[in-house]
């Protein structure tokens, strides 16, 4: 009977053993790749470099234009550039679209430049060149430019567009 149970015992002491053993080698326990720094990387070149690492991409966002990337590019990943990750991880990307969508001017004509600044920010503009005309209106916008040309409100310009404010220096003419 005492004879049994050690065997018993020693037989379970193996099996655990065994599968230990088995699931080490099936998981590949310790066997991590670093994770490259895609950034910048072009969409046409993302899958050569994933597979060249054992790596795995989805893309799961293009909303967030970066003007200073090209387009179809990678913004972001994670996990992130030098981690260590398994062989066939899953790298979820962020991708630069291709441009800015085109939104409607909002109408920032006679109101001030502090209002006007806000506005137009807050949908997405920036703010360009600052000049000033004869009128009575100190600060008050009287005109709104791109590139020179003069802006109608409800015009479609490409989010990110920096608009010129033409202002009233407040002296009469």
């Amino acid at each position: 009977m005492l004879v049994q149970l050690i065997l018993a015992f020693l037989v379970g002491i193996l099996f655990v053993y065994l599968t230990l053993s088995f699931l080490k080698n099936i998981t590949l326990h310790n066997a991590f790749h670093k994770v490259p720094d895609l950034k910048g990387i072009s969409l046409i070149n993302l899958p050569q470099i994933t597979a060249d690492k054992n790596l795995r991409y989805e893309i799961i966002d293009s909303s967030k234009f970066t003007p200073n990337l090209p387009p179809l590019s990678v913004i972001e990943h994670q996990p992130s550039p030098g981690q260590m990750v398994k062989k066939n991880r899953m790298i979820y990307v962020t991708l630069n679209p291709s441009s800015y969508r085109r939104i409607s001017i909002p109408d920032v004509v006679q109101i001030t430049r502090r209002n006007a600044e806000v506005t137009l920010l807050s949908v997405g503009f920036s703010i360009g060149e600052i000049s000033y005309r004869n009128n009575i209106g100190k600060d008050m916008v009287l005109e709104m430019r791109y590139r020179g040309e003069l802006l109608e409100a409800g015009t479609l310009l490409q989010k990110t567009a920096a608009i010129d404010l033409v202002l009233g220096n407040g002296k009469r003419n």
